[in-house]
């Protein structure tokens, strides 16, 4: 299996676990023995990023505190992950995901996002999604999630509803032709 570290994945409609129903992970680290990815298009309906950093008691002027946080994954979910463009960089803090892709988990990127100098595109994140050894590449054997290149207007996008849509549609899959179980060639 090749690395799918800054791939998309998207949910194939029979995946039978409602947590990942119509989602679309950002794979942010991949080995033989481990994967992470983020839910990129699933909001937490009662949590915006000017509540997140108030609750957090980080002083902010942004552009916008009403983005909404994202629910990154079932595992971790008091574990906060900021995805965002190139323009800003932590040694030791910050992993590339993609040429244009990053991931930070520090309170110190929340300081930057409240205030000047915040990453000119960046979304928050509130747990993530993992795979044991094995266990993502079983989960492709068996046709639970359709694999292809990420790009930061998906990623970024605030249309979250249609991030899934706009996946498939992105590798020329229409989704009303995908069927619930897959098949073997």
């Amino acid at each position: 299996m090749s690395n799918l570290t800054g791939k998309l994945l998207a949910a194939m409609p029979g995946i039978g676990d409602p947590r990942f129903q119509r989602s679309v992970i950002l794979i942010c680290a991949h080995s033989e023995t481990y994967t992470m990815g983020l839910v990129i298009n699933n909001p937490l309906d009662d949590l915006r990023l000017g509540e997140l950093l108030k609750q957090l008691g980080i002083e902010q002027d942004i552009q916008r505190p009403d983005s909404h946080v994202m629910n990154g994954g079932p595992v971790g979910i008091d574990r906060g992950f900021v995805l965002h463009s190139p323009d800003y960089f932590s040694d030791g803090a910050t992993i590339s995901v993609s040429d244009s892709l990053y991931m930070t988990a520090t309170r110190e990127i929340l300081d930057i996002i409240a205030c000047d100098g915040a990453p000119s595109k960046a979304s928050m994140l509130l747990g993530y999604a993992g795979w044991g050894p094995g266990q993502l590449e079983h989960e492709l054997g068996e046709n639970a999630w359709l694999v292809c290149e990420a790009s930061e207007d998906i990623v970024f996008s605030e249309q979250h509803s249609l991030k899934w849509e706009q996946t498939l549609e992105r590798m020329g899959v229409k989704p009303a032709m995908l069927h619930l179980t897959g098949g073997q060639a």
